[in-house]
């Protein structure tokens, strides 16, 4: 090993990334300030490992402000062709599927058209996943992506995507990064934050070199001993990184720079004037330039280039690099680079932009026109900055690049107006440009710049003759972006797009814009609104014979109105529009809507069944871990009907995994804390409560009721846990005041279930913003419509609990709520009606009944674990056990239950609500324990209880 290769005081580091790689999959995030030594340790790493692993490394480029799409990623793919042929890596993939990689390398075909759904983009990642898997199944992968701090949005996105959804494949992901570069405001670290809290995930930070480690260093460095003097002085220079270490070396140690850029640029003014000239030109590519592109920038052939480089590579300066170069560290070239004076840096990227236009096989497919397009914004160029910018957005928008697809388009937006033949130059107005950047926007997700883009793209086009169809366009994206935002105005917008085109002639974009107006409006209350736009796009659809939007509109159709009782019939339909579409958005949303439907008709079973095959379908068209996350909320839900806890809390996780969009996130946020809850884990289920309400701000009347009335249900629930019915009640307050959404009896009657129960615990105390609450929720009951069994099921336990409250006989009423729950399969709710039953059993002095309700709840209890009602049943069953006649001193046995309570120091409703009997009824009981005990207050009566030891 020569001395320049030595790695010294990083071999902690070395056995994490070892550990790292024993326990993969798993992903290690390696942190440290420029100059620290983290690609000298991933190479260390590389070949300690090499013959036991296969390592794939990728660097981030730095271009600027500009991104490179997925460039680390194109260079692994690329590395990977070169060792195991196209075939090699087709072979790797499903049938067919490898031309899906074209959007990374052309070598795989040409891209399907330029413009590209979210679902190809999913598709997409989910091949370079399977990939990566498939290579790990023959052996361990390491998977290396270099200084992530440059990457691009695609990349970081890509980069996610991976590190959350590698499964059980021994794949290492091992991303390198500049603390020093991470500002307040870079978008590496917010990613960092959520990477670091999912797990596999480590974070491997790079300290600096201590003094004895500087001094192996320089040992090494210098083939012998160094006096201490030096040592002292160099380590007190270099702060203990190790490039400065070197770089002070190369100098005299006596006489050492004043400044960091001094220090950098040292060893590079030691080397002769032409190489210094040829070392400019280089820093204006980037931190590796290749061999040809550097010899048509400095004019220079290849010989001639060779022989003045190699006074660069002898002093370290530059690295060879394949066919290229390589500066051996950033912080070299951006010294050299800054150091420009500025009519240099403008005739150097001149330079750049020309060999690539004259030759643009200079840089791999792919780079070109962003590199013309970063070279000619340097050179203060706004002409070709603009042409190539517009060319370089189209190639992103190919790869499935949103992010820099809306970067590139924004540019040719920031110069149109020092071009004054922009449009020619282009063959696009400036309105056709920025309707480009709203779906840019839109498809990346940046809805807020969306929404602006939209707004100034609306102006310009205006309302002239013949822009109809691209008003409608621009209005229906806006219109969705606000409602992603959860913000007013989607309905306006929406409604505005279907004015803007004519009923006659029947046009798909007007169907299409029907549609979404059915979809979006069938959230709030105006479901006559949702119904009419439904139909007339369903008949729009058949007129025109489009089967996809017809199928959409169906699909919206059934939503509007869903029918559990009778809702058979038009979900075949639904079925056979989506198959005769054949598109797969639409056959997976079909599978959404049936699930769901089945699940709501309390067909638990068939509706596990209909969401995996969704799910199956999802990965077949590789969009799994997509729209098969959002699948994952159909098939927990049933999977928590039926008790199959530990399956839903799996599905769950493995789709929180995904990242899913916001919505989706918050619904299973919501059933996961429903499920730790039940399991006695209260702390969790506030937890994931409060994860749901940072990610949105849910109490809105444009969320769909099963997340709005969900997410309140699991409020509630945490609050009765808490014993806090009163806050409870609170709550349950927003479903009260919003009647009338769709689905309403479905996710309703739950949350009117836990308000009577907490009334029954309050008695007279029950109010819900001051106004006594149980007549509220009556009458809310009172105007649901019951049209499934499960439904049903919820309004027999209202009922049960309602009786109570009103002070009524309720052991019928449990026992045919648990009638209802038995016949449905759905053990905690028969467990908990059960337990209710054996409550009203004993309080009518039938001890037999009650046992054997409570050994059936029991069972069922313990089966989920559902530890929360497991410790209500033992101590109900603590005080089945002891005998009717066992209460002392002449207390009924309900009296000696009260005392108890009154001993361990609980008010009145602490007592009516642990004993489930009104605050009144808990009063008359206290004052007859008082008499009978002859004492005059709840302190003297808790004293004779403890001194006779009765508990």
């Amino acid at each position: 090993m020569s001395a320049r290769a030595m790695l010294v005081g990083r071999s902690a580091e070395l056995e994490d990334l070892e550990g790292a790689l024993a326990e993969a999959p798993g992903a290690v995030l390696v942190g440290g300030e420029a100059g620290l030594g983290k690609t000298r340790l991933v190479r260390e790493f590389g070949a300690a490992v090499e013959g036991r692993a296969r390592v794939l490394v990728g660097g981030c480029l730095e271009l600027g402000s500009d991104g490179l799409p997925f460039a680390p990623f194109t260079t692994v793919l690329r590395g990977l062709v070169r060792d195991i042929g196209i075939d090699g890596v087709a072979g790797l993939l499903p049938r067919g599927a490898a031309g899906g990689l074209a959007r990374l390398l052309p070598e795989f075909g040409e891209p399907e058209g330029d413009a590209a759904s979210g679902q190809e983009r999913a598709r997409l990642f989910e091949l370079v996943l399977i990939l990566l898997e498939r290579l790990a199944d023959e052996g361990p992968v390491v998977l290396v992506i270099e200084d992530a701090h440059w990457a691009d949005r695609s990349t970081r996105d890509l980069l996610a995507f991976l590190i959350r959804n590698v499964d059980t494949a021994p794949l290492l992901i091992v991303v390198t990064y500049r603390t020093d570069e991470l500002h307040r405001t870079h978008p590496l670290r917010p990613l960092l934050a959520e990477l670091s809290r999912v797990d596999r995930v480590r974070r491997l930070e790079l300290a600096r070199l201590s003094r004895a480690d500087v001094a192996r260093l320089v040992t090494g460095l210098q083939g012998g001993e160094p006096a201490a003097r030096t040592v002292e002085g160099i380590y007190a220079r270099s702060e203990g990184n190790p490039l400065f270490v070197e770089f002070l070396l190369e100098g005299d140690c006596d006489e050492l720079p004043e400044s960091l850029r001094d220090l950098l640029l040292a060893g590079v003014q030691r080397l002769p004037e032409e190489t210094q000239d040829v070392l400019r030109d280089a820093s204006g590519g980037g931190t590796r330039i290749e061999h040809a592109l550097l010899s048509a920038v400095s004019r220079l052939d290849d010989a001639r280039l060779t022989r003045v480089l190699r006074p660069a590579v002898a002093a370290n300066v530059l690295v060879v690099d394949g066919d290229g170069y390589a500066f051996r560290h950033a912080l070299i070239r951006e010294a050299i680079h800054d150091d420009l004076l500025p009519g240099e840096h403008t005739r150097l990227h001149t330079r750049y932009a020309e060999a690539l236009e004259n030759d643009p096989g200079l840089v791999p497919s792919g780079r070109l026109w962003v590199e013309l397009s970063h070279h000619w914004n340097a050179a203060h160029d706004a002409t070709w900055a603009l042409v190539s910018s517009w060319r370089a957005a189209g190639e992103a928008r190919k790869a499935l690049a949103y992010a820099e697809c809306l970067a590139m388009l924004s540019r040719v937006l920031e110069l149109w107006e020092r071009v004054p033949d922009a449009a020619e130059r282009i063959a696009a107005e400036h309105a056709e440009v920025l309707e480009q950047a709203v779906a840019a926007a839109d498809d990346a997700g940046e809805y807020e710049r969306g929404v602006k883009l939209a707004t100034a793209a609306l102006r310009a086009i205006g309302t002239g003759e013949g822009t109809n169809e691209r008003r409608a366009e621009l209005l229906m994206r806006r219109g969705r972006m606000y409602h992603q935002m959860a913000r007013p105005g989607f309905v306006e917008d929406l409604q505005e797009a279907v004015r803007c085109l004519p009923a006659d002639p029947p046009t798909v974009l007007r169907a299409r814009v029907l549609s979404a107006l059915a979809q979006y409006v069938r959230l709030t209350t105006d479901i006559p609104m949702a119904r009419e736009a439904a139909a007339e796009s369903l008949r729009i659809a058949r007129r025109v014979g489009d089967a996809t939007a017809e199928a959409d509109a169906l699909s919206t159709l059934f939503c509007v109105d869903v029918d559990y009782d009778g809702g058979d019939s038009l979900l075949d339909e639904v079925e056979a529009a989506a198959n005769a579409a054949g598109n797969h958005r639409v056959l997976l949303r079909f599978a959404v809507i049936k699930s769901h439907f089945l699940e709501g008709a309390a067909r638990h079973e068939d509706a596990v069944a209909v969401a995996r095959r969704g799910m199956e379908l999802a990965r077949e068209f590789g969009v799994a871990r997509t729209q098969g996350a959002f699948l994952g909320i159909n098939l927990a839900e049933p999977l928590f009907s039926l008790g199959r806890w530990d399956e839903a809390l799996t599905v769950l996780r493995q789709s929180l995994e995904q990242e899913p969009a916001v919505t989706t996130r918050t619904s299973l946020l919501i059933l996961a804390g429903e499920i730790e809850l039940a399991r006695g884990d209260v702390e969790a289920g506030c937890r994931r409560f409060n994860e749901a309400h940072e990610i949105m701000e849910f109490k809105t009347r444009w969320l769909k009721t099963q997340d709005y009335f969900a997410t309140i249900r699991l409020e509630a629930r945490v609050h009765m846990a808490e014993g806090r019915p009163a806050e409870a009640l609170e709550v349950i307050g927003g479903v009260i005041a919003n009647a009338g959404l769709p689905d309403d009896a479905r996710f309703a009657w739950p949350v009117l279930v836990i308000g009577a129960d907490a009334c029954a615990r309050l008695g007279e105390e029950a109010a819900i913003g001051g106004v006594p609450a149980f007549p509220l929720i009556e009458e809310r009951a009172a105007g649901l419509c019951t049209v499934s069994p499960s439904q049903e099921a919820h309004r027999l336990t209202y009922a049960a609990y309602a009786a109570r409250v009103r002070g009524a006989e309720t052991l019928a009423a449990w026992d045919a709520a648990a009638a209802a729950w038995r016949e449905l399969e759905r053990p905690y709710e028969l467990a908990e009606s059960l337990l209710r039953g054996a409550e009203a059993a004993l309080a009518r002095g039938d001890r037999d009944g009650a046992a054997e309700r409570l050994e059936r709840a029991g069972e069922a209890a313990r089966g989920l674990r559902a530890k929360l009602l497991c410790d209500e049943i033992a101590e109900l069953s603590g005080r089945l056990r002891r005998p009717a006649d066992a209460a002392p001193l002449g207390l009924t046995p309900r009296e000696f239950e009260v005392l108890r309570l009154v001993a361990d120091g609980q008010s009145n409703r602490d007592i009516a609500a642990a004993l489930y009997i009104s605050s009144k009824t808990a009063s008359v009981h206290v004052s007859n324990i008082l008499a009978k005990l002859g004492v005059t207050s709840r302190g003297e009566a808790a004293a004779t209880a403890h001194r006779l030891a009765l508990f």
